[in-house]
C-alpha cells in the first residue's frame, strides 16, 4: 500500500495493481470487481499515459463550462477521481451525479469522497448506461475511459441521448483509447504504450493476461469515429484537447 497525490492534493490510498501477476490457466474477460475495484486507482495510473493531467484537463474544461444551477454527470465514474478532481474547481451550486454498473467501484467512490470530505452534493447510481440513460438539467457530461467499453451498436444511441439531455450550450468531455487513423502506424503506437507499461514496472505477463483479458471487452474507435459520432448526434463544436499515441481527448459543444 503507498500513498500518491492527485490533482489539487487529493489523498488517495493506492494498493499495488498485481491483478494479472500470476500465471492462469484460462484468463476470462475484464470486470469492475472487487479486486479491481481495490488497486484501480493503481491500475490506472500505470495504465494511462499522463493520467493526473488528463483528470486535471477534464476538471478544468468542467469547470468553465458547467452552468449555475445544473448537473454534471460522470457517466462510468469508477472509483470517484474525476468527481473528486471537479469538487475542487467547479463552482458550488452545481450537482454532481456518479454512474457506474459496478456498485464494487462505487463503494470505493463513496470511501474516497467521505476521506476527502467532498464539498459538492453528489449522487451515485448504479446502472449501465449501454442499456439507456437519461440525463437531467445537465451541463457537462463526462466520459472519461467509459465509451471504450460500451458496445458499438449501443454508442450511437448513448451519444444522442446525452445530447438530448444536455442543456443549450452544454458539453460531452470525452477521453477515449483510440485506434490509429492510419492503420501501418497502429502497431508502432501499441508498441508504445506497452514500453510505458514496462516503465511503469508491468511484466510481459501482467501486459499479455490483460490484453487477452480485454480483448473482447475494451472496443477502441478511431480518432475521426469518435468525432463523427458526436457531430451526427447533431454537437456542431468539437475539438480534440489532448492526443499521447492511441489516448484522446475530445470535447463536443452543443449549440446554445
Amino acid at each position: 500500500m503507498r500513498y500518491d497525490f492527485f490533482f489539487f492534493k487529493i489523498i488517495v490510498i493506492m494498493n499495488k495493481d498485481e491483478v494479472f501477476n500470476h500465471q492462469f490457466v484460462q484468463v476470462s474477460d475484464f470486470t469492475f470487481n472487487t479486486k479491481v475495484a481495490g488497486v484501480f486507482d493503481d491500475m490506472v495510473s500505470r495504465s494511462v499515459p499522463f493520467y493526473e493531467e488528463m483528470q486535471r484537463m477534464v476538471a478544468e474544461l468542467a469547470a468553465d463550462h458547467a452552468i449555475p444551477g445544473s448537473s454534471i454527470y460522470d457517466l462510468g465514474c469508477s472509483t470517484g477521481t474525476t468527481l473528486l478532481c471537479m469538487d475542487q474547481v467547479v463552482h458550488q451550486d452545481i450537482e454532481f451525479v456518479g454512474i457506474d454498473d459496478s456498485q464494487d467501484m462505487l463503494n470505493r467512490c463513496k470511501e474516497k469522497m467521505t476521506a476527502v470530505n467532498m464539498k459538492h452534493s453528489c449522487e451515485l447510481q448504479v446502472a449501465d448506461i449501454s442499456k439507456g440513460i437519461q440525463i437531467k438539467n445537465a451541463s457537462v457530461a463526462v466520459l472519461c475511459l467509459t465509451l471504450q467499453f460500451v458496445r458499438p451498436l449501443n454508442r450511437e444511441r448513448l451519444i444522442r441521448s446525452l445530447y438530448k439531455g444536455l442543456l443549450p450550450g452544454g458539453v460531452i468531455i470525452m477521453v477515449e483509447k483510440v485506434l490509429t487513423e492510419e492503420n501501418m502506424l497502429n502497431r508502432d503506437f501499441i508498441k508504445y504504450y506497452y514500453n510505458f507499461k514496462r516503465r511503469n514496472h508491468y511484466t510481459e505477463l501482467e501486459i499479455s493476461q490483460k490484453r487477452e483479458a480485454l480483448e473482447n471487452v475494451l472496443i477502441p474507435y478511431k480518432c475521426s469515429e469518435n468525432i463523427s459520432l458526436l457531430k451526427d448526434a447533431g454537437f456542431e463544436h468539437v475539438e480534440v484537447f489532448f492526443k499521447w499515441y492511441n489516448f484522446t481527448g475530445i470535447i463536443a459543444k452543443k449549440s446554445i
